[in-house]
């Protein structure tokens, strides 16, 4: 059925940062319609183990949008907490060697000074928090503000909460802009949607959304994969990972990286990562990542080598060359904001972005400042 429709604010994108940005819209008294070519969390949300960390970021600008979206994680936890498996279970982040621990110290402690709560934990206390980490361990910092929320679910519950219009399976074939370059809507393949105002939340595919509007984003794909076991009585307290997974995010390699992270989930199963590796958009099963995966996860808990991985999937994080997202209004194109690019922490940072983008489409000044996020900060040259 080809439909033209209007409203204040057309989100691109149903995950889980689409979703917080209709939210937060719509809560604001926008009138929000939500369009993606698949179905809700059809990208990247559905394939995401649900972080919402603190423990993983570098004090800066990422640091406070993660710490000003767990603070709206735990408001939306009262309203949602059950539905969507909120649990604010905290995060371990373990060293395995004296040096490890020396650098993971002294991270926390600059955490610390930006507000973070960061405890650390002497070797012989460990096993008070994770009685089945293996032995041998040099120490970690415990990060009690780090939590979980089951994406799929968070991103549906949300969408439907906020009341926006969702438009699945339609694929946007065009940015609408005016004679003065302002942006009028979209353009998709079952009719326009007409609205001064067009949010990328695009995930992996927002630089593609972007060049429809004329304007360059170098937004990558970095696959990933998960490890998935059988369901288990509760045996992982906490998000449990190596100290070198904070590098691995950081890191510009190209090639396959991993470092184990292992948590525990309410339905049971286990989930173990995490991979990184650029080869574009192929979604086919690395066996030499799944087989890292295993072994760092079976390294920290020897009890997962007798336990089935009965699944594994992989999904594509939309990374950026300074792994800082876009945020705000492009200025290349008036009318047109972008939310996207969070890499691996599109889940948790989701609800800072969504409430900044409802502000600054509400004409509020937002609460963070927004130039590290510019969407305009790249070179304009292909890369």
């Amino acid at each position: 059925m080809i439909e033209s429709l209007t409203c204040d604010v057309v989100v691109v994108g149903a995950g889980m940062v689409g979703a917080a940005c209709a939210w937060y819209a719509a809560r604001s008294g926008l009138d929000v319609i939500v369009v993606d070519r698949g179905p809700v969390a059809g990208g990247t949300t559905g394939a995401g183990e649900g972080n919402l960390l603190v423990s993983d970021k570098a004090p800066g600008p990422e640091l406070d949008l993660a710490l000003l979206s767990a603070r709206l994680w735990s408001e939306l936890s009262g309203e949602l907490g059950p539905a969507v498996e909120y649990e604010a279970k905290g995060g371990v982040v373990v060293a395995e060697t004296p040096e490890a621990l020396a650098g993971l110290e002294t991270f926390a402690a600059g955490q610390r000074a930006a507000g973070v709560t960061a405890a650390a934990v002497a070797a012989d206390r460990l096993h008070e928090l994770e009685p089945r980490l293996a032995p041998g361990l040099a120490g970690a910092v415990h990060y009690p503000e780090d939590a979980q929320v089951m994406p799929a679910l968070a991103a549906a519950h949300l969408l439907r909460a906020s009341g926006a219009r969702l438009r699945t399976g339609r694929t946007v074939t065009g940015i609408r802009r005016g004679p003065d370059g302002a942006v009028r809507g979209v353009r998709t393949d079952r009719g326009d949607l007409h609205a001064p105002a067009v949010v990328n939340a695009a995930g992996p595919w927002a630089g593609e959304v972007a060049a429809l509007a004329g304007v360059r984003l170098p937004v990558l794909p970095r696959r990933g994969h998960v490890l998935v076991t059988e369901p288990l009585p509760p045996r992982v307290r906490h998000k449990v990972y190596a100290a070198d997974y904070v590098h691995d995010v950081a890191s510009d390699a190209a090639g396959l990286r991993t470092s184990p992270v292992v948590e525990g989930t309410a339905a049971g199963p286990v989930l173990i990562g995490a991979s990184r590796e650029r080869v574009g958009f192929d979604r086919s099963v690395s066996v030499p990542a799944l087989r890292a995966l295993a072994a760092g996860a079976t390294r920290l808990f020897p009890f997962l080598a007798e336990v089935r991985a009965v699944r594994t999937y992989a999904g594509f994080r939309p990374y950026l060359p300074d792994h800082l997202p876009a945020i705000g209004p492009d200025p290349r194109a008036p009318g047109l904001l972008h939310a996207c690019g969070h890499e691996g922490a599109g889940i948790g940072l989701s609800t800072g972005t969504g409430h900044l983008i409802a502000q600054l489409l509400s004409g509020e000044r937002a609460a963070l400042d927004l130039d590290a996020f510019r969407p305009d900060r790249f070179s304009e040259e292909a890369p």
